[in-house]
């Protein structure tokens, strides 16, 4: 069997294709990659044993700008490259994480009847996704309430497949490695801050300032994207910076107390893995189509978070945000731990093999 993988524009695309990846090649199954030129999924999969081939890609807006014009032929640039490549490469089958560059790849498979399948990590689909499911055999879910968005294709609920490095964090080791660094303690709990692989400039300004009222109680633990790091912060007690976490963000994850992120489909799944109390402030509807509202309404709901929307966080809020949750915590471990996590990468994997089988 010979599997290829698209999907990127942020870590959340590129992240669960690596898991698969790493778990396939542990079994000697040839797979490759087509990817964004210029996104970070070029970046990502050079860390692992595997071809990348970088195409063209174009952004389907939903709003105007003049790149909407020139977009449109990168797309139609993008889909006879990937035709090329998959004519070159005869894979048995292509697994699609979603983002722009993932549509003309999709398309080309299901042009040269390679058989497709999509995972949609969201709790309402995204554009990209859409447009992509009536070319697929199976689509795989994160969520059992997705699947009324896809209601004329086959659906499977597998949740996201985790790396291995996830799956084998350990707290204490994650706790050894921070305690290398000056500016961390010994005996406060700690506060993880993540803004997503791109970063999140509205977290980090919110974070920097209740920064004395947070390091007051916490460790805080933040990583705020490339370029984010603030120098003149860069000896404060109790306060570390990092632009990105690579191989000890599991056991930074594991050895967390409390969680604050966006609201991102993928990133919530692994805390939900990892059990971590979480405060979440979700991309607002104006920088996204709102699937980060609806994650972050969801896991509310469950009582796994507690929300705050960037709009209404002044000096201050922040902090005493992170108190509420602190207050709760255990309550809230005590439903993360009620929850029931499939296995995700096997289920993933049958349906990729499934596929496969009928090529």
């Amino acid at each position: 069997m010979k599997v290829v993988f698209t999907g990127g524009g942020t870590a959340g695309h590129v992240t669960p294709n690596l898991a698969l990846v790493e778990s396939f090649q542990r079994d000697g199954v040839e797979c490759f990659y087509i990817g964004s030129k210029a996104g970070i999924e070029a970046t990502l999969v050079e860390q692992h044993n595997l071809d990348f081939y970088g195409i063209a890609s174009g952004k389907l807006r939903r709003y105007f700008a003049w790149q909407n014009f020139i977009d449109p032929m990168k797309i139609l640039f993008g889909f006879f490259q990937a035709l090329w490549i998959l004519l070159l490469r005869r894979p048995d089958v292509l697994f699609s994480k979603g983002g722009f560059v993932a549509v003309p790849v999709v398309v080309a498979a299901w042009t040269l009847r390679i058989p497709v399948v999509i995972h949609e990590s969201d709790l309402t689909p995204g554009l990209a996704n859409r447009l992509s499911a009536p070319f697929c055999r199976m689509i795989c879910l994160n969520f059992e309430e997705t699947a009324t968005h896809f209601a004329q294709r086959s659906t499977r609920v597998t949740g996201t497949p985790l790396r291995a490095g996830l799956l084998q964090s350990d707290s204490e080791r994650g706790r050894q490695w921070l305690t290398a660094f000056k500016a961390f303690g010994q005996t406060q709990p700690i506060l993880l801050v993540v803004g997503g692989s791109l970063g999140a400039q509205a977290v980090n300004r919110l974070v920097r300032a209740d920064l004395a009222e947070l390091t007051e109680r916490f460790q805080v633990v933040h990583v705020v994207g490339a370029g984010g790091i603030d120098s003149q912060l860069l000896k404060t007690p109790h306060y570390l910076q990092f632009e990105y976490l690579a191989e000890s963000y599991g056991d930074v994850v594991a050895a967390s107390d409390i969680v604050v992120s966006r609201a991102g489909a993928n990133a919530l799944f692994e805390f939900l893995w990892f059990k971590k109390p979480q405060l979440l402030i979700p991309l607002p509807s104006a920088a996204s189509r709102g699937d980060q509202l609806q994650n972050a309404a969801l896991f509310e709901q469950k009582g796994y978070a507690q929300v705050r929307q960037e709009r209404d966080l002044g000096s201050g809020d922040l902090a005493r945000a992170v108190d509420s949750v602190w207050t709760v915590r255990f309550d809230m471990i005590r439903r993360l731990g009620s929850a029931e996590l499939p296995d995700s990468l096997n289920l993933i994997r049958q349906a990729i093999e499934e596929a496969a089988a009928v090529h």
